[in-house]
């Protein structure tokens, strides 16, 4: 199989590349670099108002205090990092311990262990310090890979860990291929219990007759390095890296089958249909709401959840890439459930919702310069905090305009 574009480049020599200082189109917000000295960081999150998590790709998890990264690390990780495999992903869960009064805050990891030669994701508690207890929830293939790992894990509004793993390169019905290998945890997204990583009782492929299908809430997926819920709807979107052409954004209800390796981008120009795909018991297919011809390679996808840089930005969505280190922003249609085009971006072209040359590229790009973006988050104090891979950075994206 030849190893596209949108992959390859991701975590190699890219990384050498001379960006533009990061720079945004809206000269009513401010973009500036908040914290500096990462290595190769993969994915943050905030622990509160005044601590990050920040982790690096070769294993090691970093603390931003109240502005400033600490010099050791509080937590490393014994990783492979060959090629797309490392630290990866990183998600948060605060719960209320019973009558005491107290919260236990519990962080996820997911990272490519070393050995033995596995994704796998892990549960610690914060202890305000460090992180301890470390506990498996989910255990997962890292071979033949050794790209197209996923990472991304998030903690969906349901109280679930929704956590994509790519195909790592897998021929099987995973994969739509109807005669191929059984599911096997590849090309995936899953949703388990955050406690233990079972399986909950209204997963859309649970009684499918396949157990291996229980913890799956999507499948059919090339690799993935962005997820985020709509804040006012609770529905799941991601982002989709494709081979040599179609990079997509989806969006992600219970039982979809994104469609890899038969179809990336609209169905409608592959040239095949439905009846192509693998049908298990529960899945559907459906095209993505937004696609790119030549790959970027989309990174992480954050619908802000803020009005702090205005009223145009809030619940709308912003999505980073790796290959040119451009920020776009999208706007959500009024039925949530699609992209809405302003007036410059249908003229220049971006009807069909794909974009098929620069101009179009242009029409969607908010910011650039940022290196390759692996992160996107909204902050406690409601600014937009963007992660640079390249730069080591994390960019904080904040309004101009001060109030009395």
């Amino acid at each position: 199989m030849v190893l596209a574009v949108s992959t390859m480049t991701f975590f190699k020599s890219f990384i050498q590349t001379a960006y533009a200082q990061a720079s945004i189109s809206d000269n009513a917000l401010n973009v500036e670099a908040a914290v500096e000295g990462l290595s190769s960081p993969t994915s943050m999150a905030f622990l509160d108002d005044n601590n990050i998590l920040v982790l690096e790709k070769e294993g090691s998890i970093r603390l931003v205090s109240n502005g400033i990264l600490q010099e050791q690390p509080i937590l490393q990780v014994p990783v492979n990092t060959e090629s797309e495999r490392g630290l990866l992903g990183v998600a948060i869960s605060n719960t209320s311990n019973g009558n005491q009064g107290t919260t236990n805050t519990n962080v996820f990891l997911y990272y490519t262990e070393e050995d033995p030669l596995r994704n796998r994701i892990y549960k610690y508690q914060w202890n305000g310090e460090t992180l301890i207890n470390p506990s498996l929830i989910l255990d997962l293939p890292a071979e033949p890979g050794p790209n197209h790992d996923g990472g991304k894990i998030i903690i969906g509004p349901d109280g679930y860990l929704y956590a994509v793993l790519g195909d790592l390169n897998h021929d099987g019905q995973l994969q739509n291929f109807p005669d191929g290998p059984p599911p096997d945890d590849t090309g995936s997204i899953f949703r388990i219990n955050p406690a233990d990583g079972s399986a909950p009782t209204d997963n859309p492929f649970i009684g499918s007759g396949t157990e291996a299908l229980n913890k799956y809430y999507a499948c059919g997926v090339r690799n993935s390095f962005g997820m985020d819920f709509d804040p006012l709807t609770g529905n799941l979107w991601d982002t989709e890296n494709g081979p040599a052409s179609y990079d997509e954004i989806n969006l992600v209800r219970p039982g979809f089958n994104s469609g890899w390796q038969t179809v990336m981008g609209p169905i409608s120009i592959s040239g095949d249909t439905e009846d192509d795909l693998v049908n298990f018991p529960g899945s559907h297919y459906a095209d993505p709401l937004f696609s790119w011809t030549e790959p970027v390679a989309p990174t992480d996808i954050e619908f802000f959840n803020s009005s702090n840089l205005g009223e145009r930005y809030t619940n709308n969505i912003f999505v980073g890439d790796i290959v040119r280190g451009n920020l776009y922003f999208f706007e959500v249609n009024e039925n949530r459930d699609g992209i809405s085009l302003d007036t410059t971006q249908q003229q220049a072209g971006l009807s069909d919702l794909v974009v098929d040359n620069e101009d179009e590229l242009s029409a969607i790009t908010f910011g650039s310069g940022f290196g390759g973006i692996t992160d996107i988050e909204t902050g406690p104090d409601g600014n937009l905090y963007v992660l640079s891979f390249d730069d080591g950075i994390i960019y904080e994206i904040s309004s101009s305009i001060t109030t009395q």
